[in-house]
């Protein structure tokens, strides 16, 4: 099996800060790929170079084996790569199915919206309805209500959907459940296994080893820039992850998970 996306000897710099130092990664389809890493390894870094956030100095990288340059988010997105950052990007003040149109606003047919460039609403509630139903979302009943009105683990699963909706094949899920009590934490968990199900892709950067060892098939760990090693909730115990994480623990390539089982 190939990865979906592949990245090797990535460089990023912020002016004297080096915060990529020659990374590597490997994605691959229909699995759950947890990055961990202490404050400052490199983690946020790595996942905007595949959103097209950031641009790498130096390094490759390949989408479904081809070599690739992301000069913007739109252009991770026209990949197929969508990204939940922590910000979540939704406002506040529109309701939930604008939300999940954000920036893919559709128009009416005809006149109405070629010419008069008017938002075809209807529509746009009735998919972003039909999108929560697919993802089992059951909190969300009013797709008209304004999000500045929901919850942290509501707005949460607004972000979520949208970038199922749009990512045909790969959902970066930057810290989901950070600001989130326990029970919207598990709901949260639950979506990402959902995408899992629904044969999607997904990145998951998280602090909460918990929550990681529930999701994860394979845990990436970024250490000083670079990945350290890649395991698995079953070859490695959140100690080991951790001992890794702060270089107590080298683990050899050989006993490395860098594919799938």
């Amino acid at each position: 099996m190939e990865p979906i996306v592949k990245a090797r000897g990535l460089v990023k710099r912020f002016g004297t800060v080096t915060a990529l130092n020659g990374a590597d990664f490997d994605l691959y389809p229909g699995e759950v790929l947890a990055v961990i890493g202490d404050n400052g390894a490199g983690k946020s870094s790595l996942i905007k170079c595949f959103a097209g956030a950031h641009s790498a100095d130096d390094g490759s990288m390949w989408v479904n084996g081809e070599e690739v340059t992301f000069a913007s988010t739109h252009s991770a997105r026209d990949h197929g790569i969508e990204t939940v950052f922590q910000t979540l990007a939704v406002s506040p003040a529109l309701d939930i199915a604008s939300n999940m149109f954000l920036g893919r606003e559709l128009r009416k047919k005809g006149f109405m919206g070629t010419v008069l460039r008017q938002l075809d609403k209807k529509g746009m509630r009735l998919q972003a309805a039909e999108q929560l139903k697919s993802l089992g979302i059951s909190t969300l009943q009013d797709i008209t209500q304004a999000v500045e009105t929901l919850s942290g683990g509501q707005r949460q699963a607004v972000a979520v959907a949208r970038a199922a909706a749009f990512g045909s094949q790969v959902i970066i899920l930057d810290e989901p459940t950070a600001a989130l009590g326990v029970r919207e934490s598990g709901k949260v968990l639950d979506l990402i296994k959902d995408l899992k199900n629904r044969g999607l892709t997904v990145v998951l950067i998280s602090h909460n080893m918990p929550q990681v060892y529930e999701v994860a098939d394979r845990i990436h760990v970024q250490r000083l820039g670079k990945r350290a090693a890649v395991v698995t909730p079953k070859s490695a115990s959140m100690n080991d992850a951790v001992g890794i994480m702060t270089g107590a623990i080298d683990v050899p390539e050989s006993e490395q998970q860098l594919s799938p089982v």
